[in-house]
C-alpha cells in the first residue's frame, strides 16, 4: 500500500542524515566504512557504471516516480542496476528475470503474472510496484535498508541467521556472517549509488533511447492511491485511453484493487485531472457494472 514518505525509510547505517544529499559532499555525508568497503569493486566496474549513468536517465526518473508514490527511499533505484543493469530481458541461472530480477513464486505472491503466454516480471512498471511492495515488506522486518539489500539476495532467512549469529541488527557488525554474494551484493548498491551521485549527477535527468517494451512509459506520470470498486475499464473509456495503454501504466489494476484494497493510479498529468474531476461517476457507473455481473 502507498504510504507517505517517513523518515525512518532513510539509509541510517550508509548515510550520517539518513538520505544522501547531491548538496554536500559524498565523503561527508557516507559512513566511514563504505569506501574501503566497494573500493575493489569500483575498480573493475567504474567504467561500465559510468556508461549506464549517461545512459539511464529516463528508467531512474521512472523508478524514481514509482518508489517515491510508496515512500521508499530514491536510492532504491539502483537496486535495479546491480539486479540486472536495468534490462527487462534479463534472466539469471537460476530463473530469476526482468529489471528487478523476481523469482517465479515470489512475482506471483506480488500479483505478477508469469506463465508462458505472459511473463509480468519483465513488464517495468509491473515488476517495479511488485518490486517497491517486496521491498515494503523486508523494511518492515528488517528497518534497515542495507539488510534489506541483503535480504533481496539472498533471502530473508539468511539475514535472520546473521543476526542471530551477530547479535546485532547493524549491517556493518554482522556483514560477515552473511554469505559472500549478499555481502557483495550490498557493496555492488555502495559502489553504484557512489558513481551515479557523484560529479555530473543530473546527466541522469537526461533523455535517452529506452529499451524495447519502454517507450510508451510515459515518465512524467502522476500517481495517486484510490480505494473503492472501480473498474479499469470504465476508467479508461471515461477518460478516452486505449484499454491496452491504461493497462500498461496500471496493469493488474482490477485484480490489485480488489485484494490490496486500494492502488496506486498512474496517468498522465491531464488524464489524472480528468479523473478526479469525474471519480465519483466513474465508481458509480463501476459499481453498477459490477452489479450486473454478479
Amino acid at each position: 500500500m502507498p504510504v507517505q514518505p517517513l523518515a525512518k525509510f532513510g539509509f541510517t547505517n550508509l548515510f550520517t542524515q539518513q538520505r544522501f544529499r547531491p548538496e554536500i559532499p559524498y565523503h561527508e555525508q557516507v559512513n566511514p566504512h563504505t569506501e574501503r568497503f566497494m573500493r575493489d569493486y569500483l575498480q573493475v566496474h567504474r567504467k561500465h557504471l559510468e556508461t549506464l549513468k549517461k545512459t539511464s536517465g529516463n528508467y531512474f526518473s521512472f523508478i524514481e516516480s514509482m518508489l517515491k508514490s510508496y515512500g521508499l527511499p530514491s536510492e532504491l533505484k539502483y537496486l535495479a542496476v546491480i539486479e540486472s543493469d536495468l534490462k527487462r530481458e534479463a534472466t539469471s541461472w537460476v530463473g530469476a528475470a526482468g529489471p528487478w530480477q523476481f523469482m517465479p513464486e515470489t512475482a506471483r505472491r506480488f500479483g505478477l503474472m508469469v506463465s508462458r503466454e505472459r511473463d509480468d516480471r519483465r513488464d517495468y512498471v509491473a515488476s517495479t510496484q511488485a518490486a517497491s511492495r517486496y521491498l515494503m515488506e523486508l523494511f518492515d522486518r528488517f528497518q534497515d535498508w542495507l539488510l534489506v539489500i541483503a535480504a533481496y539476495n539472498g533471502g530473508p532467512g539468511l539475514v535472520d541467521k546473521a543476526i542471530a549469529k551477530s547479535g546485532s541488527r547493524n549491517f556493518w557488525t554482522l556483514q560477515h556472517h552473511l554469505p559472500k554474494e549478499s555481502r557483495d551484493h550490498v557493496k555492488k548498491f555502495i559502489a553504484t549509488h557512489y558513481i551515479m551521485e557523484t560529479e555530473s549527477v543530473m546527466s541522469l535527468r537526461k533523455p535517452n533511447r529506452m529499451q524495447p517494451g519502454f517507450e510508451e512509459i510515459d515518465v512524467e506520470l502522476v500517481m495517486q492511491s484510490i480505494k473503492g470498486a472501480f473498474r479499469g475499464s470504465i476508467i479508461a473509456e471515461v477518460l478516452g485511453m486505449d484499454a491496452s495503454q491504461f493497462e500498461r501504466y496500471n496493469p493488474a489494476f482490477d485484480r490489485q484493487l480488489a485484494v490490496n484494497g486500494c492502488y496506486p493510479l498512474k496517468l498522465p498529468a491531464e488524464k489524472m485531472e480528468i479523473f478526479n474531476q469525474q471519480k465519483q461517476a466513474m465508481l458509480e457507473q463501476s459499481v453498477r457494472q459490477w452489479m450486473n455481473q454478479r
